[in-house]
C-alpha cells in the first residue's frame, strides 16, 4: 500500500517531463478588437496544452491585457492608438458610412464609400508599419526575441506587422486569418474565379448574372488599387529598408506555412482552396453556461413567446437616437421579451418588454432554449455563435464585410436583413415577425446549418491546435505550400507560354501563306510559259 503514492508520484513526474518536452514557444502578434477575441481563444488553448505563449501588445491596446495567466506580454510603446481601437472614431466612421449609403444610387456615393474606407485603412497601416519599425530598431528586444528560440509566430495578417517580424526572426508562420490588407484572404493564395467567387463589398452570392459579374470585377480592381496605393506602401517601405527591394509584403504573406482560415463552408460559398489552408470557422463556439440570475429571471418570464436578443458588437453599439427609437418601437410591437445591448441614450419609445444592458454573455444567451431570434450587425463571431446554437438571424449590417456576411446567411435561408439607411418601424417589425413565424423556414434552415457545422470528425478548435503543433513538430509545413507566389504574374497565368504558342502559330500561318503564294506564283509562271497562241 505504501508504494502506491510513490508510484503515482513517479507517473505524474514522467507525465510532466513528457509534457514539457513536447511544449513549444509561440510568439503571438495579434490585432486588437474583435480579432483579439478570436486569437485569445487559441492562445488560452495552446497554453492549456503546455506551450509557452508570448504576446506582443501596444501601450495603447484596448483588449489585449498586459497581465494574463495564459501568456507573457511584451508591451511596445505607441504614441497614438490605431483608429479601429477608438470607439469615438468608429462611431464617427459608422455615421459617415451610413450617410454615404443613403445616397447609394449615386456614383459619387460609390466613390465616397471607398474613399472613406481607404482613409481608415491607410491610417491603420501607417501606424502598424511604424510599430514594426520601432520593434526592429529596439536591438535589445530583437536580441531577446532571437535568443528565446520561438518555434513559430502566430499572427493575424489583416495588418501584417506580425508577418514582417516573423520574417525578420526567420520563424515559421501560422495565420489566424480571414482578411488581408487587400481583401479576403483566399484571393492571395488560391485560384479565385470572379465568375462565381464574390469579392469583398460586392454583396453578391456565388450565382451572379452578367451585371453582377461586371460589378464583381470592378470591385476586385478597386481592391487591387487599394493594395498597391493604400495598404502596401507603408509596409513595402519597411521591406525595402530591412529586407531589400526584392522582398514584398505579399510574397511574405504567401510564404506562410499554414493558414487557419476562420471559415466554415456551411456559411461560406464553395470555392477553390490550397493544401496549407485549414478551415476552423466557428472555433469559438462552445456550450452555453447558466445566465446571471437577473438575466435568467427576465428570460424565463418570457413564457412561450421566448426572447429576442440584440447586440451590434463592442465598437458599433450606438446607432444614434433616431435609429434607436425606430428599433425600440419595433421591439415594443412584439409579444416576445427583448434583451438589447445598447450604448447611448435610453430610447423614449422603449417598451416594457425590452431590457437594456451594457453587456451580455452573448454565447450563453444564444444557447438558451428560449432565445428565438438574434438581431446582429452581421459580425462573423456572432454569426458563427448563432449557427452553433441554431438561432435564426435578423441582420442590420453596418460596415465592412457585414453586408456580405448577411448575403451568405440569407442565401442559406437562415436569415433576413434590413438596410439601416431605410429602416422604419413597420419594416423592422415585419422582418422580426417573419423570422419568428413558426410557419417560416428560417428556424429549420438554421438548425440544418447547425447540424452540418457540428458534424465533423474534429472540433474546429481541436483542428487548429493540431495543425499549430504540427508546424512546431516539423519546423514548418513547406511541403503543403505552393511555390506559385515566387512566379512573376505573367508566368503564373502562363501568358508567356500563350505568347510563344500564339507567335509559333502565327509563324506557321505566315510560312504556309508565303509557301502558298510562292507555289501559286510558280504555277502561274509555268502556265504562262507553256501557253502557245493559235496563230503559232
Amino acid at each position: 500500500m505504501g508504494s502506491y503514492p510513490a508510484l503515482a508520484f513517479i507517473l505524474l513526474f514522467s507525465a510532466t517531463l513528457s509534457l514539457s518536452g513536447d511544449a513549444g514557444k509561440v510568439l503571438v502578434f495579434p490585432i486588437d478588437g474583435s480579432h483579439w477575441l478570436n486569437m485569445k481563444i487559441l492562445v488560452e488553448m495552446l497554453h492549456s496544452q503546455g506551450h509557452q505563449m508570448t504576446v506582443i501588445r501596444t501601450s495603447t491596446s484596448w483588449y489585449v491585457s498586459e497581465f494574463s495567466p495564459h501568456y507573457t506580454s511584451i508591451t511596445i510603446t505607441q504614441e497614438h492608438s490605431q483608429n479601429i481601437e477608438s470607439q469615438d472614431f468608429m462611431t464617427s466612421f459608422l455615421k459617415r458610412s451610413i450617410e454615404i449609403r443613403r445616397n447609394k444610387g449615386s456614383p459619387w456615393a460609390f466613390v465616397d464609400n471607398y474613399r472613406n474606407l481607404f482613409n481608415l485603412i491607410r491610417e491603420n497601416q501607417v501606424a502598424v508599419a511604424k510599430l514594426v519599425t520601432t520593434i526592429f530598431e529596439n536591438k535589445t528586444l530583437i536580441h531577446e526575441l532571437k535568443e528565446t528560440g520561438y518555434d513559430l509566430c502566430l499572427t493575424d495578417p489583416a495588418f501584417p506587422g506580425g508577418v514582417l517580424l516573423a520574417h525578420y526572426l526567420q520563424l515559421p508562420m501560422v495565420f489566424n486569418v480571414r482578411w488581408l490588407f487587400n481583401g479576403e484572404a483566399h484571393f492571395a493564395i488560391a485560384p479565385s474565379p470572379l465568375s462565381y467567387v464574390p469579392q469583398l463589398f460586392s454583396e453578391n452570392s456565388d450565382k451572379m448574372d452578367f451585371f453582377q459579374r461586371l460589378d464583381n470585377i470592378i470591385r476586385h480592381s478597386i481592391l487591387v488599387y487599394m493594395y498597391y496605393y493604400v495598404s502596401n506602401p507603408p509596409y513595402q517601405a519597411v521591406c525595402d529598408h530591412y529586407f531589400g527591394s526584392d522582398v514584398t509584403t505579399m510574397s511574405l504573406i504567401q510564404g506562410a506555412d499554414l493558414w487557419l482560415m476562420r471559415v466554415d463552408f456551411t456559411f461560406e460559398f464553395p470555392r477553390p482552396t490550397m493544401p496549407n489552408v485549414v478551415y476552423i470557422g466557428g472555433f469559438q463556439g462552445k456550450p452555453s453556461k447558466p445566465l446571471p440570475s437577473d438575466l435568467e429571471d427576465f428570460v424565463h418570464s418570457s413564457g412561450e413567446h421566448g426572447v429576442v436578443v440584440m447586440t451590434l458588437g463592442t465598437l458599433l453599439g450606438d446607432l444614434g437616437p433616431e435609429i434607436s427609437e425606430i428599433i425600440a418601437s419595433a421591439f415594443a410591437n412584439l409579444p416576445q421579451k427583448v434583451v438589447w445591448r445598447h450604448i447611448g441614450k435610453r430610447p423614449i419609445t422603449l417598451g416594457n418588454n425590452t431590457k437594456l444592458v451594457d453587456w451580455l454573455p452573448q454565447n450563453d444567451i444564444l444557447g438558451h432554449p428560449k432565445t428565438k431570434v438574434f438581431v446582429t450587425h452581421g459580425g462573423t463571431n456572432g454569426i458563427y455563435e448563432a449557427i452553433y446554437h441554431g438561432v435564426p438571424v435578423l441582420g442590420i449590417p453596418l460596415i465592412f464585410d457585414q453586408y456580405d456576411n448577411m448575403v451568405r446567411m440569407k442565401s442559406r435561408g437562415a436569415a433576413e436583413f434590413v438596410d439601416v439607411t431605410t429602416i422604419d418601424v413597420e419594416a423592422l417589425t415585419n422582418a422580426l415577425k417573419n423570422i419568428l413565424d413558426p410557419e417560416k423556414p428560417h428556424k429549420q434552415n438554421m438548425l440544418k446549418l447547425s447540424q452540418l457545422h457540428h458534424d465533423k470528425p474534429m472540433k474546429p478548435l481541436d483542428t487548429a491546435i493540431f495543425w499549430i503543433e504540427y508546424v512546431m513538430r516539423h519546423k514548418g509545413a513547406a511541403h503543403l505550400r505552393t511555390e506559385s507566389y515566387q512566379l512573376p504574374w505573367y508566368a503564373y497565368h502562363s501568358l508567356d507560354v500563350m505568347a510563344v504558342l500564339v507567335a509559333f502559330g502565327l509563324l506557321i500561318i505566315a510560312l504556309v501563306w508565303v509557301s502558298c503564294r510562292c507555289l501559286i506564283g510558280s504555277l502561274i509562271g509555268i502556265k504562262k510559259s507553256t501557253y502557245k497562241p493559235k496563230n503559232e
